[in-house]
């Protein structure tokens, strides 16, 4: 049996029979949303573009009648269209879509900025975001009758403008705003499927700048960076059937930093 840790935590199955694609789930925010999520009974199909050899080890991990992976490239159609069609052919539904794979692009003032690097973050970031609503619906009405959830990993980079990083910070912005238009579409349409956005603080992962923990720590009024866990617990409510009437919401997750 596998050990995630759960010592402590209430096991409800409040996901049981679910399937979630969790984009860039095999390291930091992504692993663990998808640990939240086994832990709770779906099963998940966890992708990501160059680290195959960690989602050969989180299968291993969870167990390959629960957890897929699926090497993926998020900004590109075609990736998506074998991504939600893998999903179907091993777990026989989608229920749920997790965008969580980004990237930080390069940081610097605005008008030293490359228009390839530019582009490449918003490829990743904002129509990666898109591509995955677009097929994660398409998935839902196919194989749950148009019900379903997804969930948009934005940042609270997507409410506030960081001055060194104008195409995340645009990024994400846009995809806060494609979550809402997204659910207010999806509402006039009559389809049960909730589209809200997760907009995570400093969680303590690997893309936290080495050495700058402590200053970035003191920055938090609660004293502490969060966990990747931190995120999967909102992203169990936010795939469970507990928030029916979430949607186009915005779910801030920093340790009171942006209070």
């Amino acid at each position: 049996m596998t050990d995630l840790n759960l010592k402590g935590v209430h096991i409800m199955d409040r996901l049981k029979d679910k399937v979630a694609i969790i984009t860039g789930g095999v390291a930091g925010i992504g692993l663990g949303i998808a640990e939240c999520y086994i832990r709770e009974g779906a099963k998940v199909v966890i992708t990501a573009n160059h680290n195959v050899e960690g989602g050969k080890k989180a299968v291993e991990k969870f167990g390959d009648d629960k957890a897929l992976f699926v090497q993926q490239n998020v900004a590109d159609e075609k990736s998506w269209q074998e991504t939600t069609q893998k999903a179907i052919e091993k777990f026989g539904r989608v229920d749920i879509v997790v965008n969580n794979a980004g990237i930080g692009g390069v940081n610097g003032p605005l008008d030293d900025l490359s228009l390839e690097d530019w582009q490449n973050v918003i490829d990743v970031n904002l129509t990666g975001t898109f591509l995955g609503e677009k097929y994660g619906i398409k998935a839902m009405k196919q194989t749950t009758n148009g019900k379903g959830s997804i969930i948009n990993i934005s940042s609270v980079a997507g409410l506030v403008g960081l001055p060194l990083s104008p195409a995340y910070s645009a990024s994400k912005g846009g995809s806060r705003l494609l979550t809402h238009a997204t659910a207010l579409s999806l509402a006039q349409q009559k389809l049960d499927i909730r589209v809200n956005n997760v907009h995570p603080g400093w969680i303590a992962t690997d893309i936290v700048p080495k050495g700058y923990e402590e200053a970035l720590t003191k920055t938090i009024p609660v004293g502490h960076m969060g966990e990747p866990v931190d995120i999967g617990e909102i992203c169990v409510y936010l795939g469970s059937d507990e928030s029916k009437f979430a949607n186009g919401a915005d779910f801030v997750i920093d340790g009171a930093q942006r209070a």
